[in-house]
Parts: structure tokens; C-alpha cells; sequence
């Protein structure tokens, strides 16, 4: 499978751009539109999440059971989840509303907490009583995660908080210029609630961007853009993608069902698939130089196309741009947001 997913170039219908003419618009275009990322604003509504990272070495087995003993050296937290998503787009200079469920719990005071030093109006976190904040604490070690743990309670919230939600999301979308959905399957994410924002995100002309979850395909329906990665895609669409007629079979059947604008395929270390309701195709080599990590990647493939959209760009365009994006925070061990100068520097070497 491979040599076919390497051998694809980027071409539109039936056109191939050469190497020259691609890093030509990468590099001149791009670096536009990175400047015009500065006073758009993205409503983010997903998952939200502490990401806690412990660091440490492995030196020596356990005499216990035969699991690696890790040296404590360092601790970290961070956003996670949809918050990652945040971080993402201030680290590109845009502006952030957020919309999400926290826990009334040590962990959900945490994230207000960090939410208010970044400026943003705490207004869009809903708490509901009796549930924790979901955190997923991983342990790291020589840059590889040994193991991961999480604490959370997955399934519906009351009635009275999927309400709130709503209506605060209702709400803010007169003061956005995307909708970026990060869904998570925690919780937040439901039917109800989409039937309700994505008719009135669509009526405003607001652009609607999702990274989805496989059994929330159905909810989808009708929105600008989804970026389900190799995996999903397969899943949602019902076609192993094995090779490129399964691919394009896989692009089309999911364009079909959720009736978008694009559905763009993300497949790691061979890019990118950016399939268009006119019948464009756009395959994205790509970017990527080392991988340590892929946590977090899909949250900067999002946020840079959100913003990206929300500066008026052409789907492949901000597909492009997304790529190289991820290209970087792969490189990157834990959960990682990119940076404005980040992408400047990748963009002018």
C-alpha cells in the first residue's frame, strides 16, 4: 500500500503541479494568508480536557512485574482536547470564543484558570456538578510514552447543561467568523445540539470546520468541511481503503452521505486527500521531517484550516497550509500547538 499512497502526487482533476509551482504558492501565498489570520475569530465547541504529562528515564525492570521502572524528573499540564485546538489558534494570532463542559473539580478549576490568563471569556464553559473534567495523564520517557491513564465519565450530560450549552453557543455565533468542532466523544458533541447551531452557523455564512469521531458521522451533515484521518474514513465510509480506487470510493461515499463541501483525509506520514462536492481532488504529500508524536496534530490541522477558511481562503489552499502545520507539531513529543513564527520560519525556508 506504500509505494501507491507515495507515488500520489498533488494534482487538481487532471492537472499535476510540478514541484517548482507548489513550492512557489506554498511559500509566497501562504505567507499572506498567515497575516490575515490576525482578528479572525473561531467559536471553538468540543471536548474539553487536561492533558497531564509526567517526564522521566527508564534505567532498570521492575522486580515486581516485568513493566519498565520510570525516574520521575519533571511534571506538566496542559490544555487538551478542544483546548488544544485553543492553543493552536492563539499561537497563530487568531482570536478564540470557547464553548465546552468542565467538571466543578480540581481539574475543571485548573482549566478556568488557564482559559482566563489567556483573555478569553469564561462565559462558554458550562459546569455540571457531580462529574469529573476528563484528564489524560501520560508518562513519558527517553521520548516515548510508556503508558496512559485517564480519569473521565464518557456519555450524556443533564438536560440542563446540554441546554446551557446550546443556547451559550446560540448565542456567540453573531461574533465569529468560523465554527471549528472538536469532537472528542466525551460528551459534548450530541445530536440535539447539533441539530440546533449547525442550521444557524449555515444561515449566518459561517464557515463550519469538524474533526470528527466515526459514530458522530451522521451528525455532520451539511457543514463546509471534515477531516477524518485513514482510519476513520475507512470506518465511516464502509470501504477498506486499500489502495486509490478505494481511496477515491472512501472520498466520494463520505462526501455523499454528509452532503459538505469537502471531506479532507488525513493519512500521517502520506499527507493529505482533499476531496471537493465539485469533483476537485487534491492530494497533499507531506510535510513532515521527523515524527516523534502525532498527539495533538489533528487539533493544528483544524485550527489552521479554521483560521484559514475564516480568512476567506480556497479549501486547498487551507488545506495546504494545514499540512505543512501538522507537519511540524509532529516533530514534537506530548501534545503540541503550533506557533505563528513556527510556520513563518517552514514557510520562508
Amino acid at each position: 500500500m506504500a509505494r501507491w499512497l507515495e507515488s500520489l502526487g498533488t494534482h487538481r482533476k487532471s492537472d499535476s503541479l510540478n514541484s517548482g509551482l507548489f513550492v512557489a504558492e506554498r511559500n509566497t501565498p501562504f505567507k499572506t494568508l498567515l497575516n490575515q489570520f490576525s482578528g479572525k475569530k473561531v467559536l471553538v465547541l468540543g471536548d474539553l480536557m487536561v492533558d497531564h504529562y509526567i517526564w522521566g528515564s527508564v534505567k532498570r525492570i521492575s522486580p515486581e512485574a516485568p513493566v519498565p521502572v520510570v525516574n520521575v524528573n519533571s511534571e506538566s499540564v496542559r490544555l487538551g482536547g478542544a483546548g488544544n485546538v485553543v492553543n493552536n489558534i492563539l499561537g497563530l494570532g487568531g482570536q478564540v470564543s470557547f464553548c465546552s463542559v468542565i467538571g466543578e473539580d480540581e481539574a475543571g478549576q485548573w482549566i478556568r484558570a488557564r482559559v482566563a490568563s489567556k483573555g478569553i471569556d469564561l462565559s462558554g464553559l458550562v459546569v455540571e456538578e457531580n462529574r469529573p473534567t476528563t484528564k489524560k495523564t501520560r508518562i513519558i520517557a527517553h521520548q516515548q510514552q510508556v503508558v496512559r491513564f485517564d480519569h473521565e465519565v464518557s456519555g450524556a450530560f443533564l438536560p440542563k447543561t446540554n441546554r446551557r450549552l446550546i443556547n451559550t453557543v446560540l448565542d456567540t455565533l453573531s461574533q465569529v467568523d468560523c465554527l471549528a468542532i472538536s469532537d472528542y466523544s466525551k460528551g459534548v458533541i450530541t445530536k440535539p445540539l447539533l441539530r440546533k447551531i449547525l442550521p444557524a452557523a449555515i444561515k449566518r455564512g459561517i464557515p463550519i470546520v469538524v474533526d470528527p469521531k466515526v459514530s458522530h458521522f451522521p451528525y455532520y451533515k451539511k457543514v463546509t468541511l471534515v477531516t477524518p484521518n485513514h482510519l476513520e474514513a475507512s470506518q465511516a465510509s464502509g470501504i477498506d481503503i486499500g489502495n486509490e480506487d478505494t481511496l477515491l470510493k472512501a472520498g466520494k461515499t463520505l462526501l455523499k452521505k454528509l452532503g459538505s463541501e469537502a471531506v479532507l483525509i488525513t493519512r500521517g506520514e502520506h499527507g493529505m486527500s482533499l476531496f471537493e462536492k465539485s469533483g476537485t481532488l487534491t492530494h497533499i504529500p507531506t510535510e513532515a521531517k521527523q515524527v516523534f508524536d502525532v498527539t495533538g496534530a489533528g487539533d493544528t490541522v483544524l485550527s489552521t484550516l479554521a483560521l484559514a477558511l475564516a480568512a476567506g481562503a480556497a479549501l486547498p489552499k487551507a488545506a495546504k497550509l494545514a499540512n505543512v502545520a501538522a507537519g511540524i507539531v509532529v516533530g514534537i513529543v506530548g501534545t503540541a500547538a503550533i506557533e505563528r513564527e513556527m510556520l513563518q520560519k517552514v514557510l520562508s525556508s
